[in-house]
């Protein structure tokens, strides 16, 4: 999508260890009107999935879902990273690697927002490695839910995250896809290859 690539070339910043910061209009100060592009073009992707539902994991992917379900008109449910008391009765539960925290962690979703008969879209901002997309799908497939598939806004094409979720059969469409990038030479799209 060349409105997202365009905005991360002018709002991006490549920070230190190659992590690209996109917090100026992303995933910490979010630009509503431009999340709803967002929204809309991964309705136009899915509009034909019957999606019942809009997974996403806490904190970073909750704008884009939740401006990604107003068009489809369903829920978004998030997987929370930390139990809390206003998570009732039974949850699923779900590990994470974070490669940023260096950590894993336990993701959960309340079994009664989860149910069978769902049709999941799963968003996120990023994928890389695979693992949240993973956990994600792995709480799909224990409520016995279906996958339609997963809207990631920017994929690192570069690192083998992508390619394992397409090669588990999973539709992956991203919006940005980066083929490497540096402090020098900036960003550069799997397009532009």
């Amino acid at each position: 999508m060349k409105l997202l690539e365009e905005r991360i070339r002018r709002d991006g910043k490549i920070g230190k260890g190659n992590v690209l910061k996109v917090d100026s209009f992303l995933n910490h100060q979010m630009d509503v009107p431009f999340l709803c592009e967002l929204g809309k073009e991964f309705y136009r992707l899915f509009k034909d999935e019957g999606i019942t539902k809009v997974l996403t994991i806490e904190a970073s992917g909750i704008g884009i879902a939740a401006l990604t379900a107003q068009y489809f008109g369903v829920p978004v449910l998030f997987a929370k990273k930390t139990p809390t008391n206003n998570i009732s009765g039974d949850v699923y539960r779900a590990e994470v690697y974070s490669y940023t925290h260096e950590r894993t962690y336990t993701i959960y979703v309340a079994k009664d927002f989860l149910l069978p008969g769902d049709k999941v879209l799963i968003v996120d901002d990023f994928l890389a490695k695979g693992s949240a997309l993973f956990a994600l799908l792995e709480l799909v497939y224990c409520a016995g839910a279906s996958v339609a598939g997963a809207g990631i806004a920017i994929e690192k094409a570069y690192q083998e995250g992508g390619s394992k979720v397409r090669a588990a059969g999973i539709r992956v469409e991203s919006l940005a896809r980066i083929a490497s990038m540096d402090e020098a030479g900036g960003v550069q799209f799997v397009d532009e290859e």
